[in-house]
């Protein structure tokens, strides 16, 4: 393993066993980034949260939020009204890591024409390769 390979803590993310890599796991969840990300500016409901982040499922955000809280990286805060409120937030970790994370977000706004066009001259290769077989 090159010696730039190395976390500088022992941790190693491409062995299964190291906890680096379970985190990298939860990272790869599309709604745990979404949800990071969307509360980057502030403290939100959950159903702002709903709202903002399209497609999710009311199941799917409530097991991200709380793998979110789980891992430190979002604060949930219960205020005892009726009906009860729920606001969420980041956490200074969660924070950190939403700096990345706009940063991955950003590269994919602004290659997603690439990144498109290059997936539309594979298929037109595939389809050509295909026909000719």
């Amino acid at each position: 393993m090159d010696s730039e390979d190395r976390s500088p803590l022992g941790y190693d993310a491409f062995r299964r066993t190291c906890p680096s890599h379970t985190v990298l796991e939860m990272l790869a969840s599309k709604w745990v980034y979404l949800t990071v990300c969307a509360l980057r500016r502030g403290r939100l409901r959950n159903g702002e949260l709903a709202r903002k982040l399209e497609g999710i499922t009311p199941k799917m955000l409530t097991q991200t939020l709380r793998v979110l809280e789980r891992d430190g990286l979002v604060r949930r805060e219960v205020f005892a009204v009726i009906p009860p409120r729920v606001e969420y937030e980041l956490t200074e970790l969660g924070q950190n890591l939403a700096g990345l994370l706009s940063q991955i977000r950003s590269w994919a706004e602004e290659h997603a024409p690439d990144i498109k066009d290059a997936r539309a001259r594979a298929s037109a290769d595939h389809g050509e390769m295909g026909a000719a077989s």
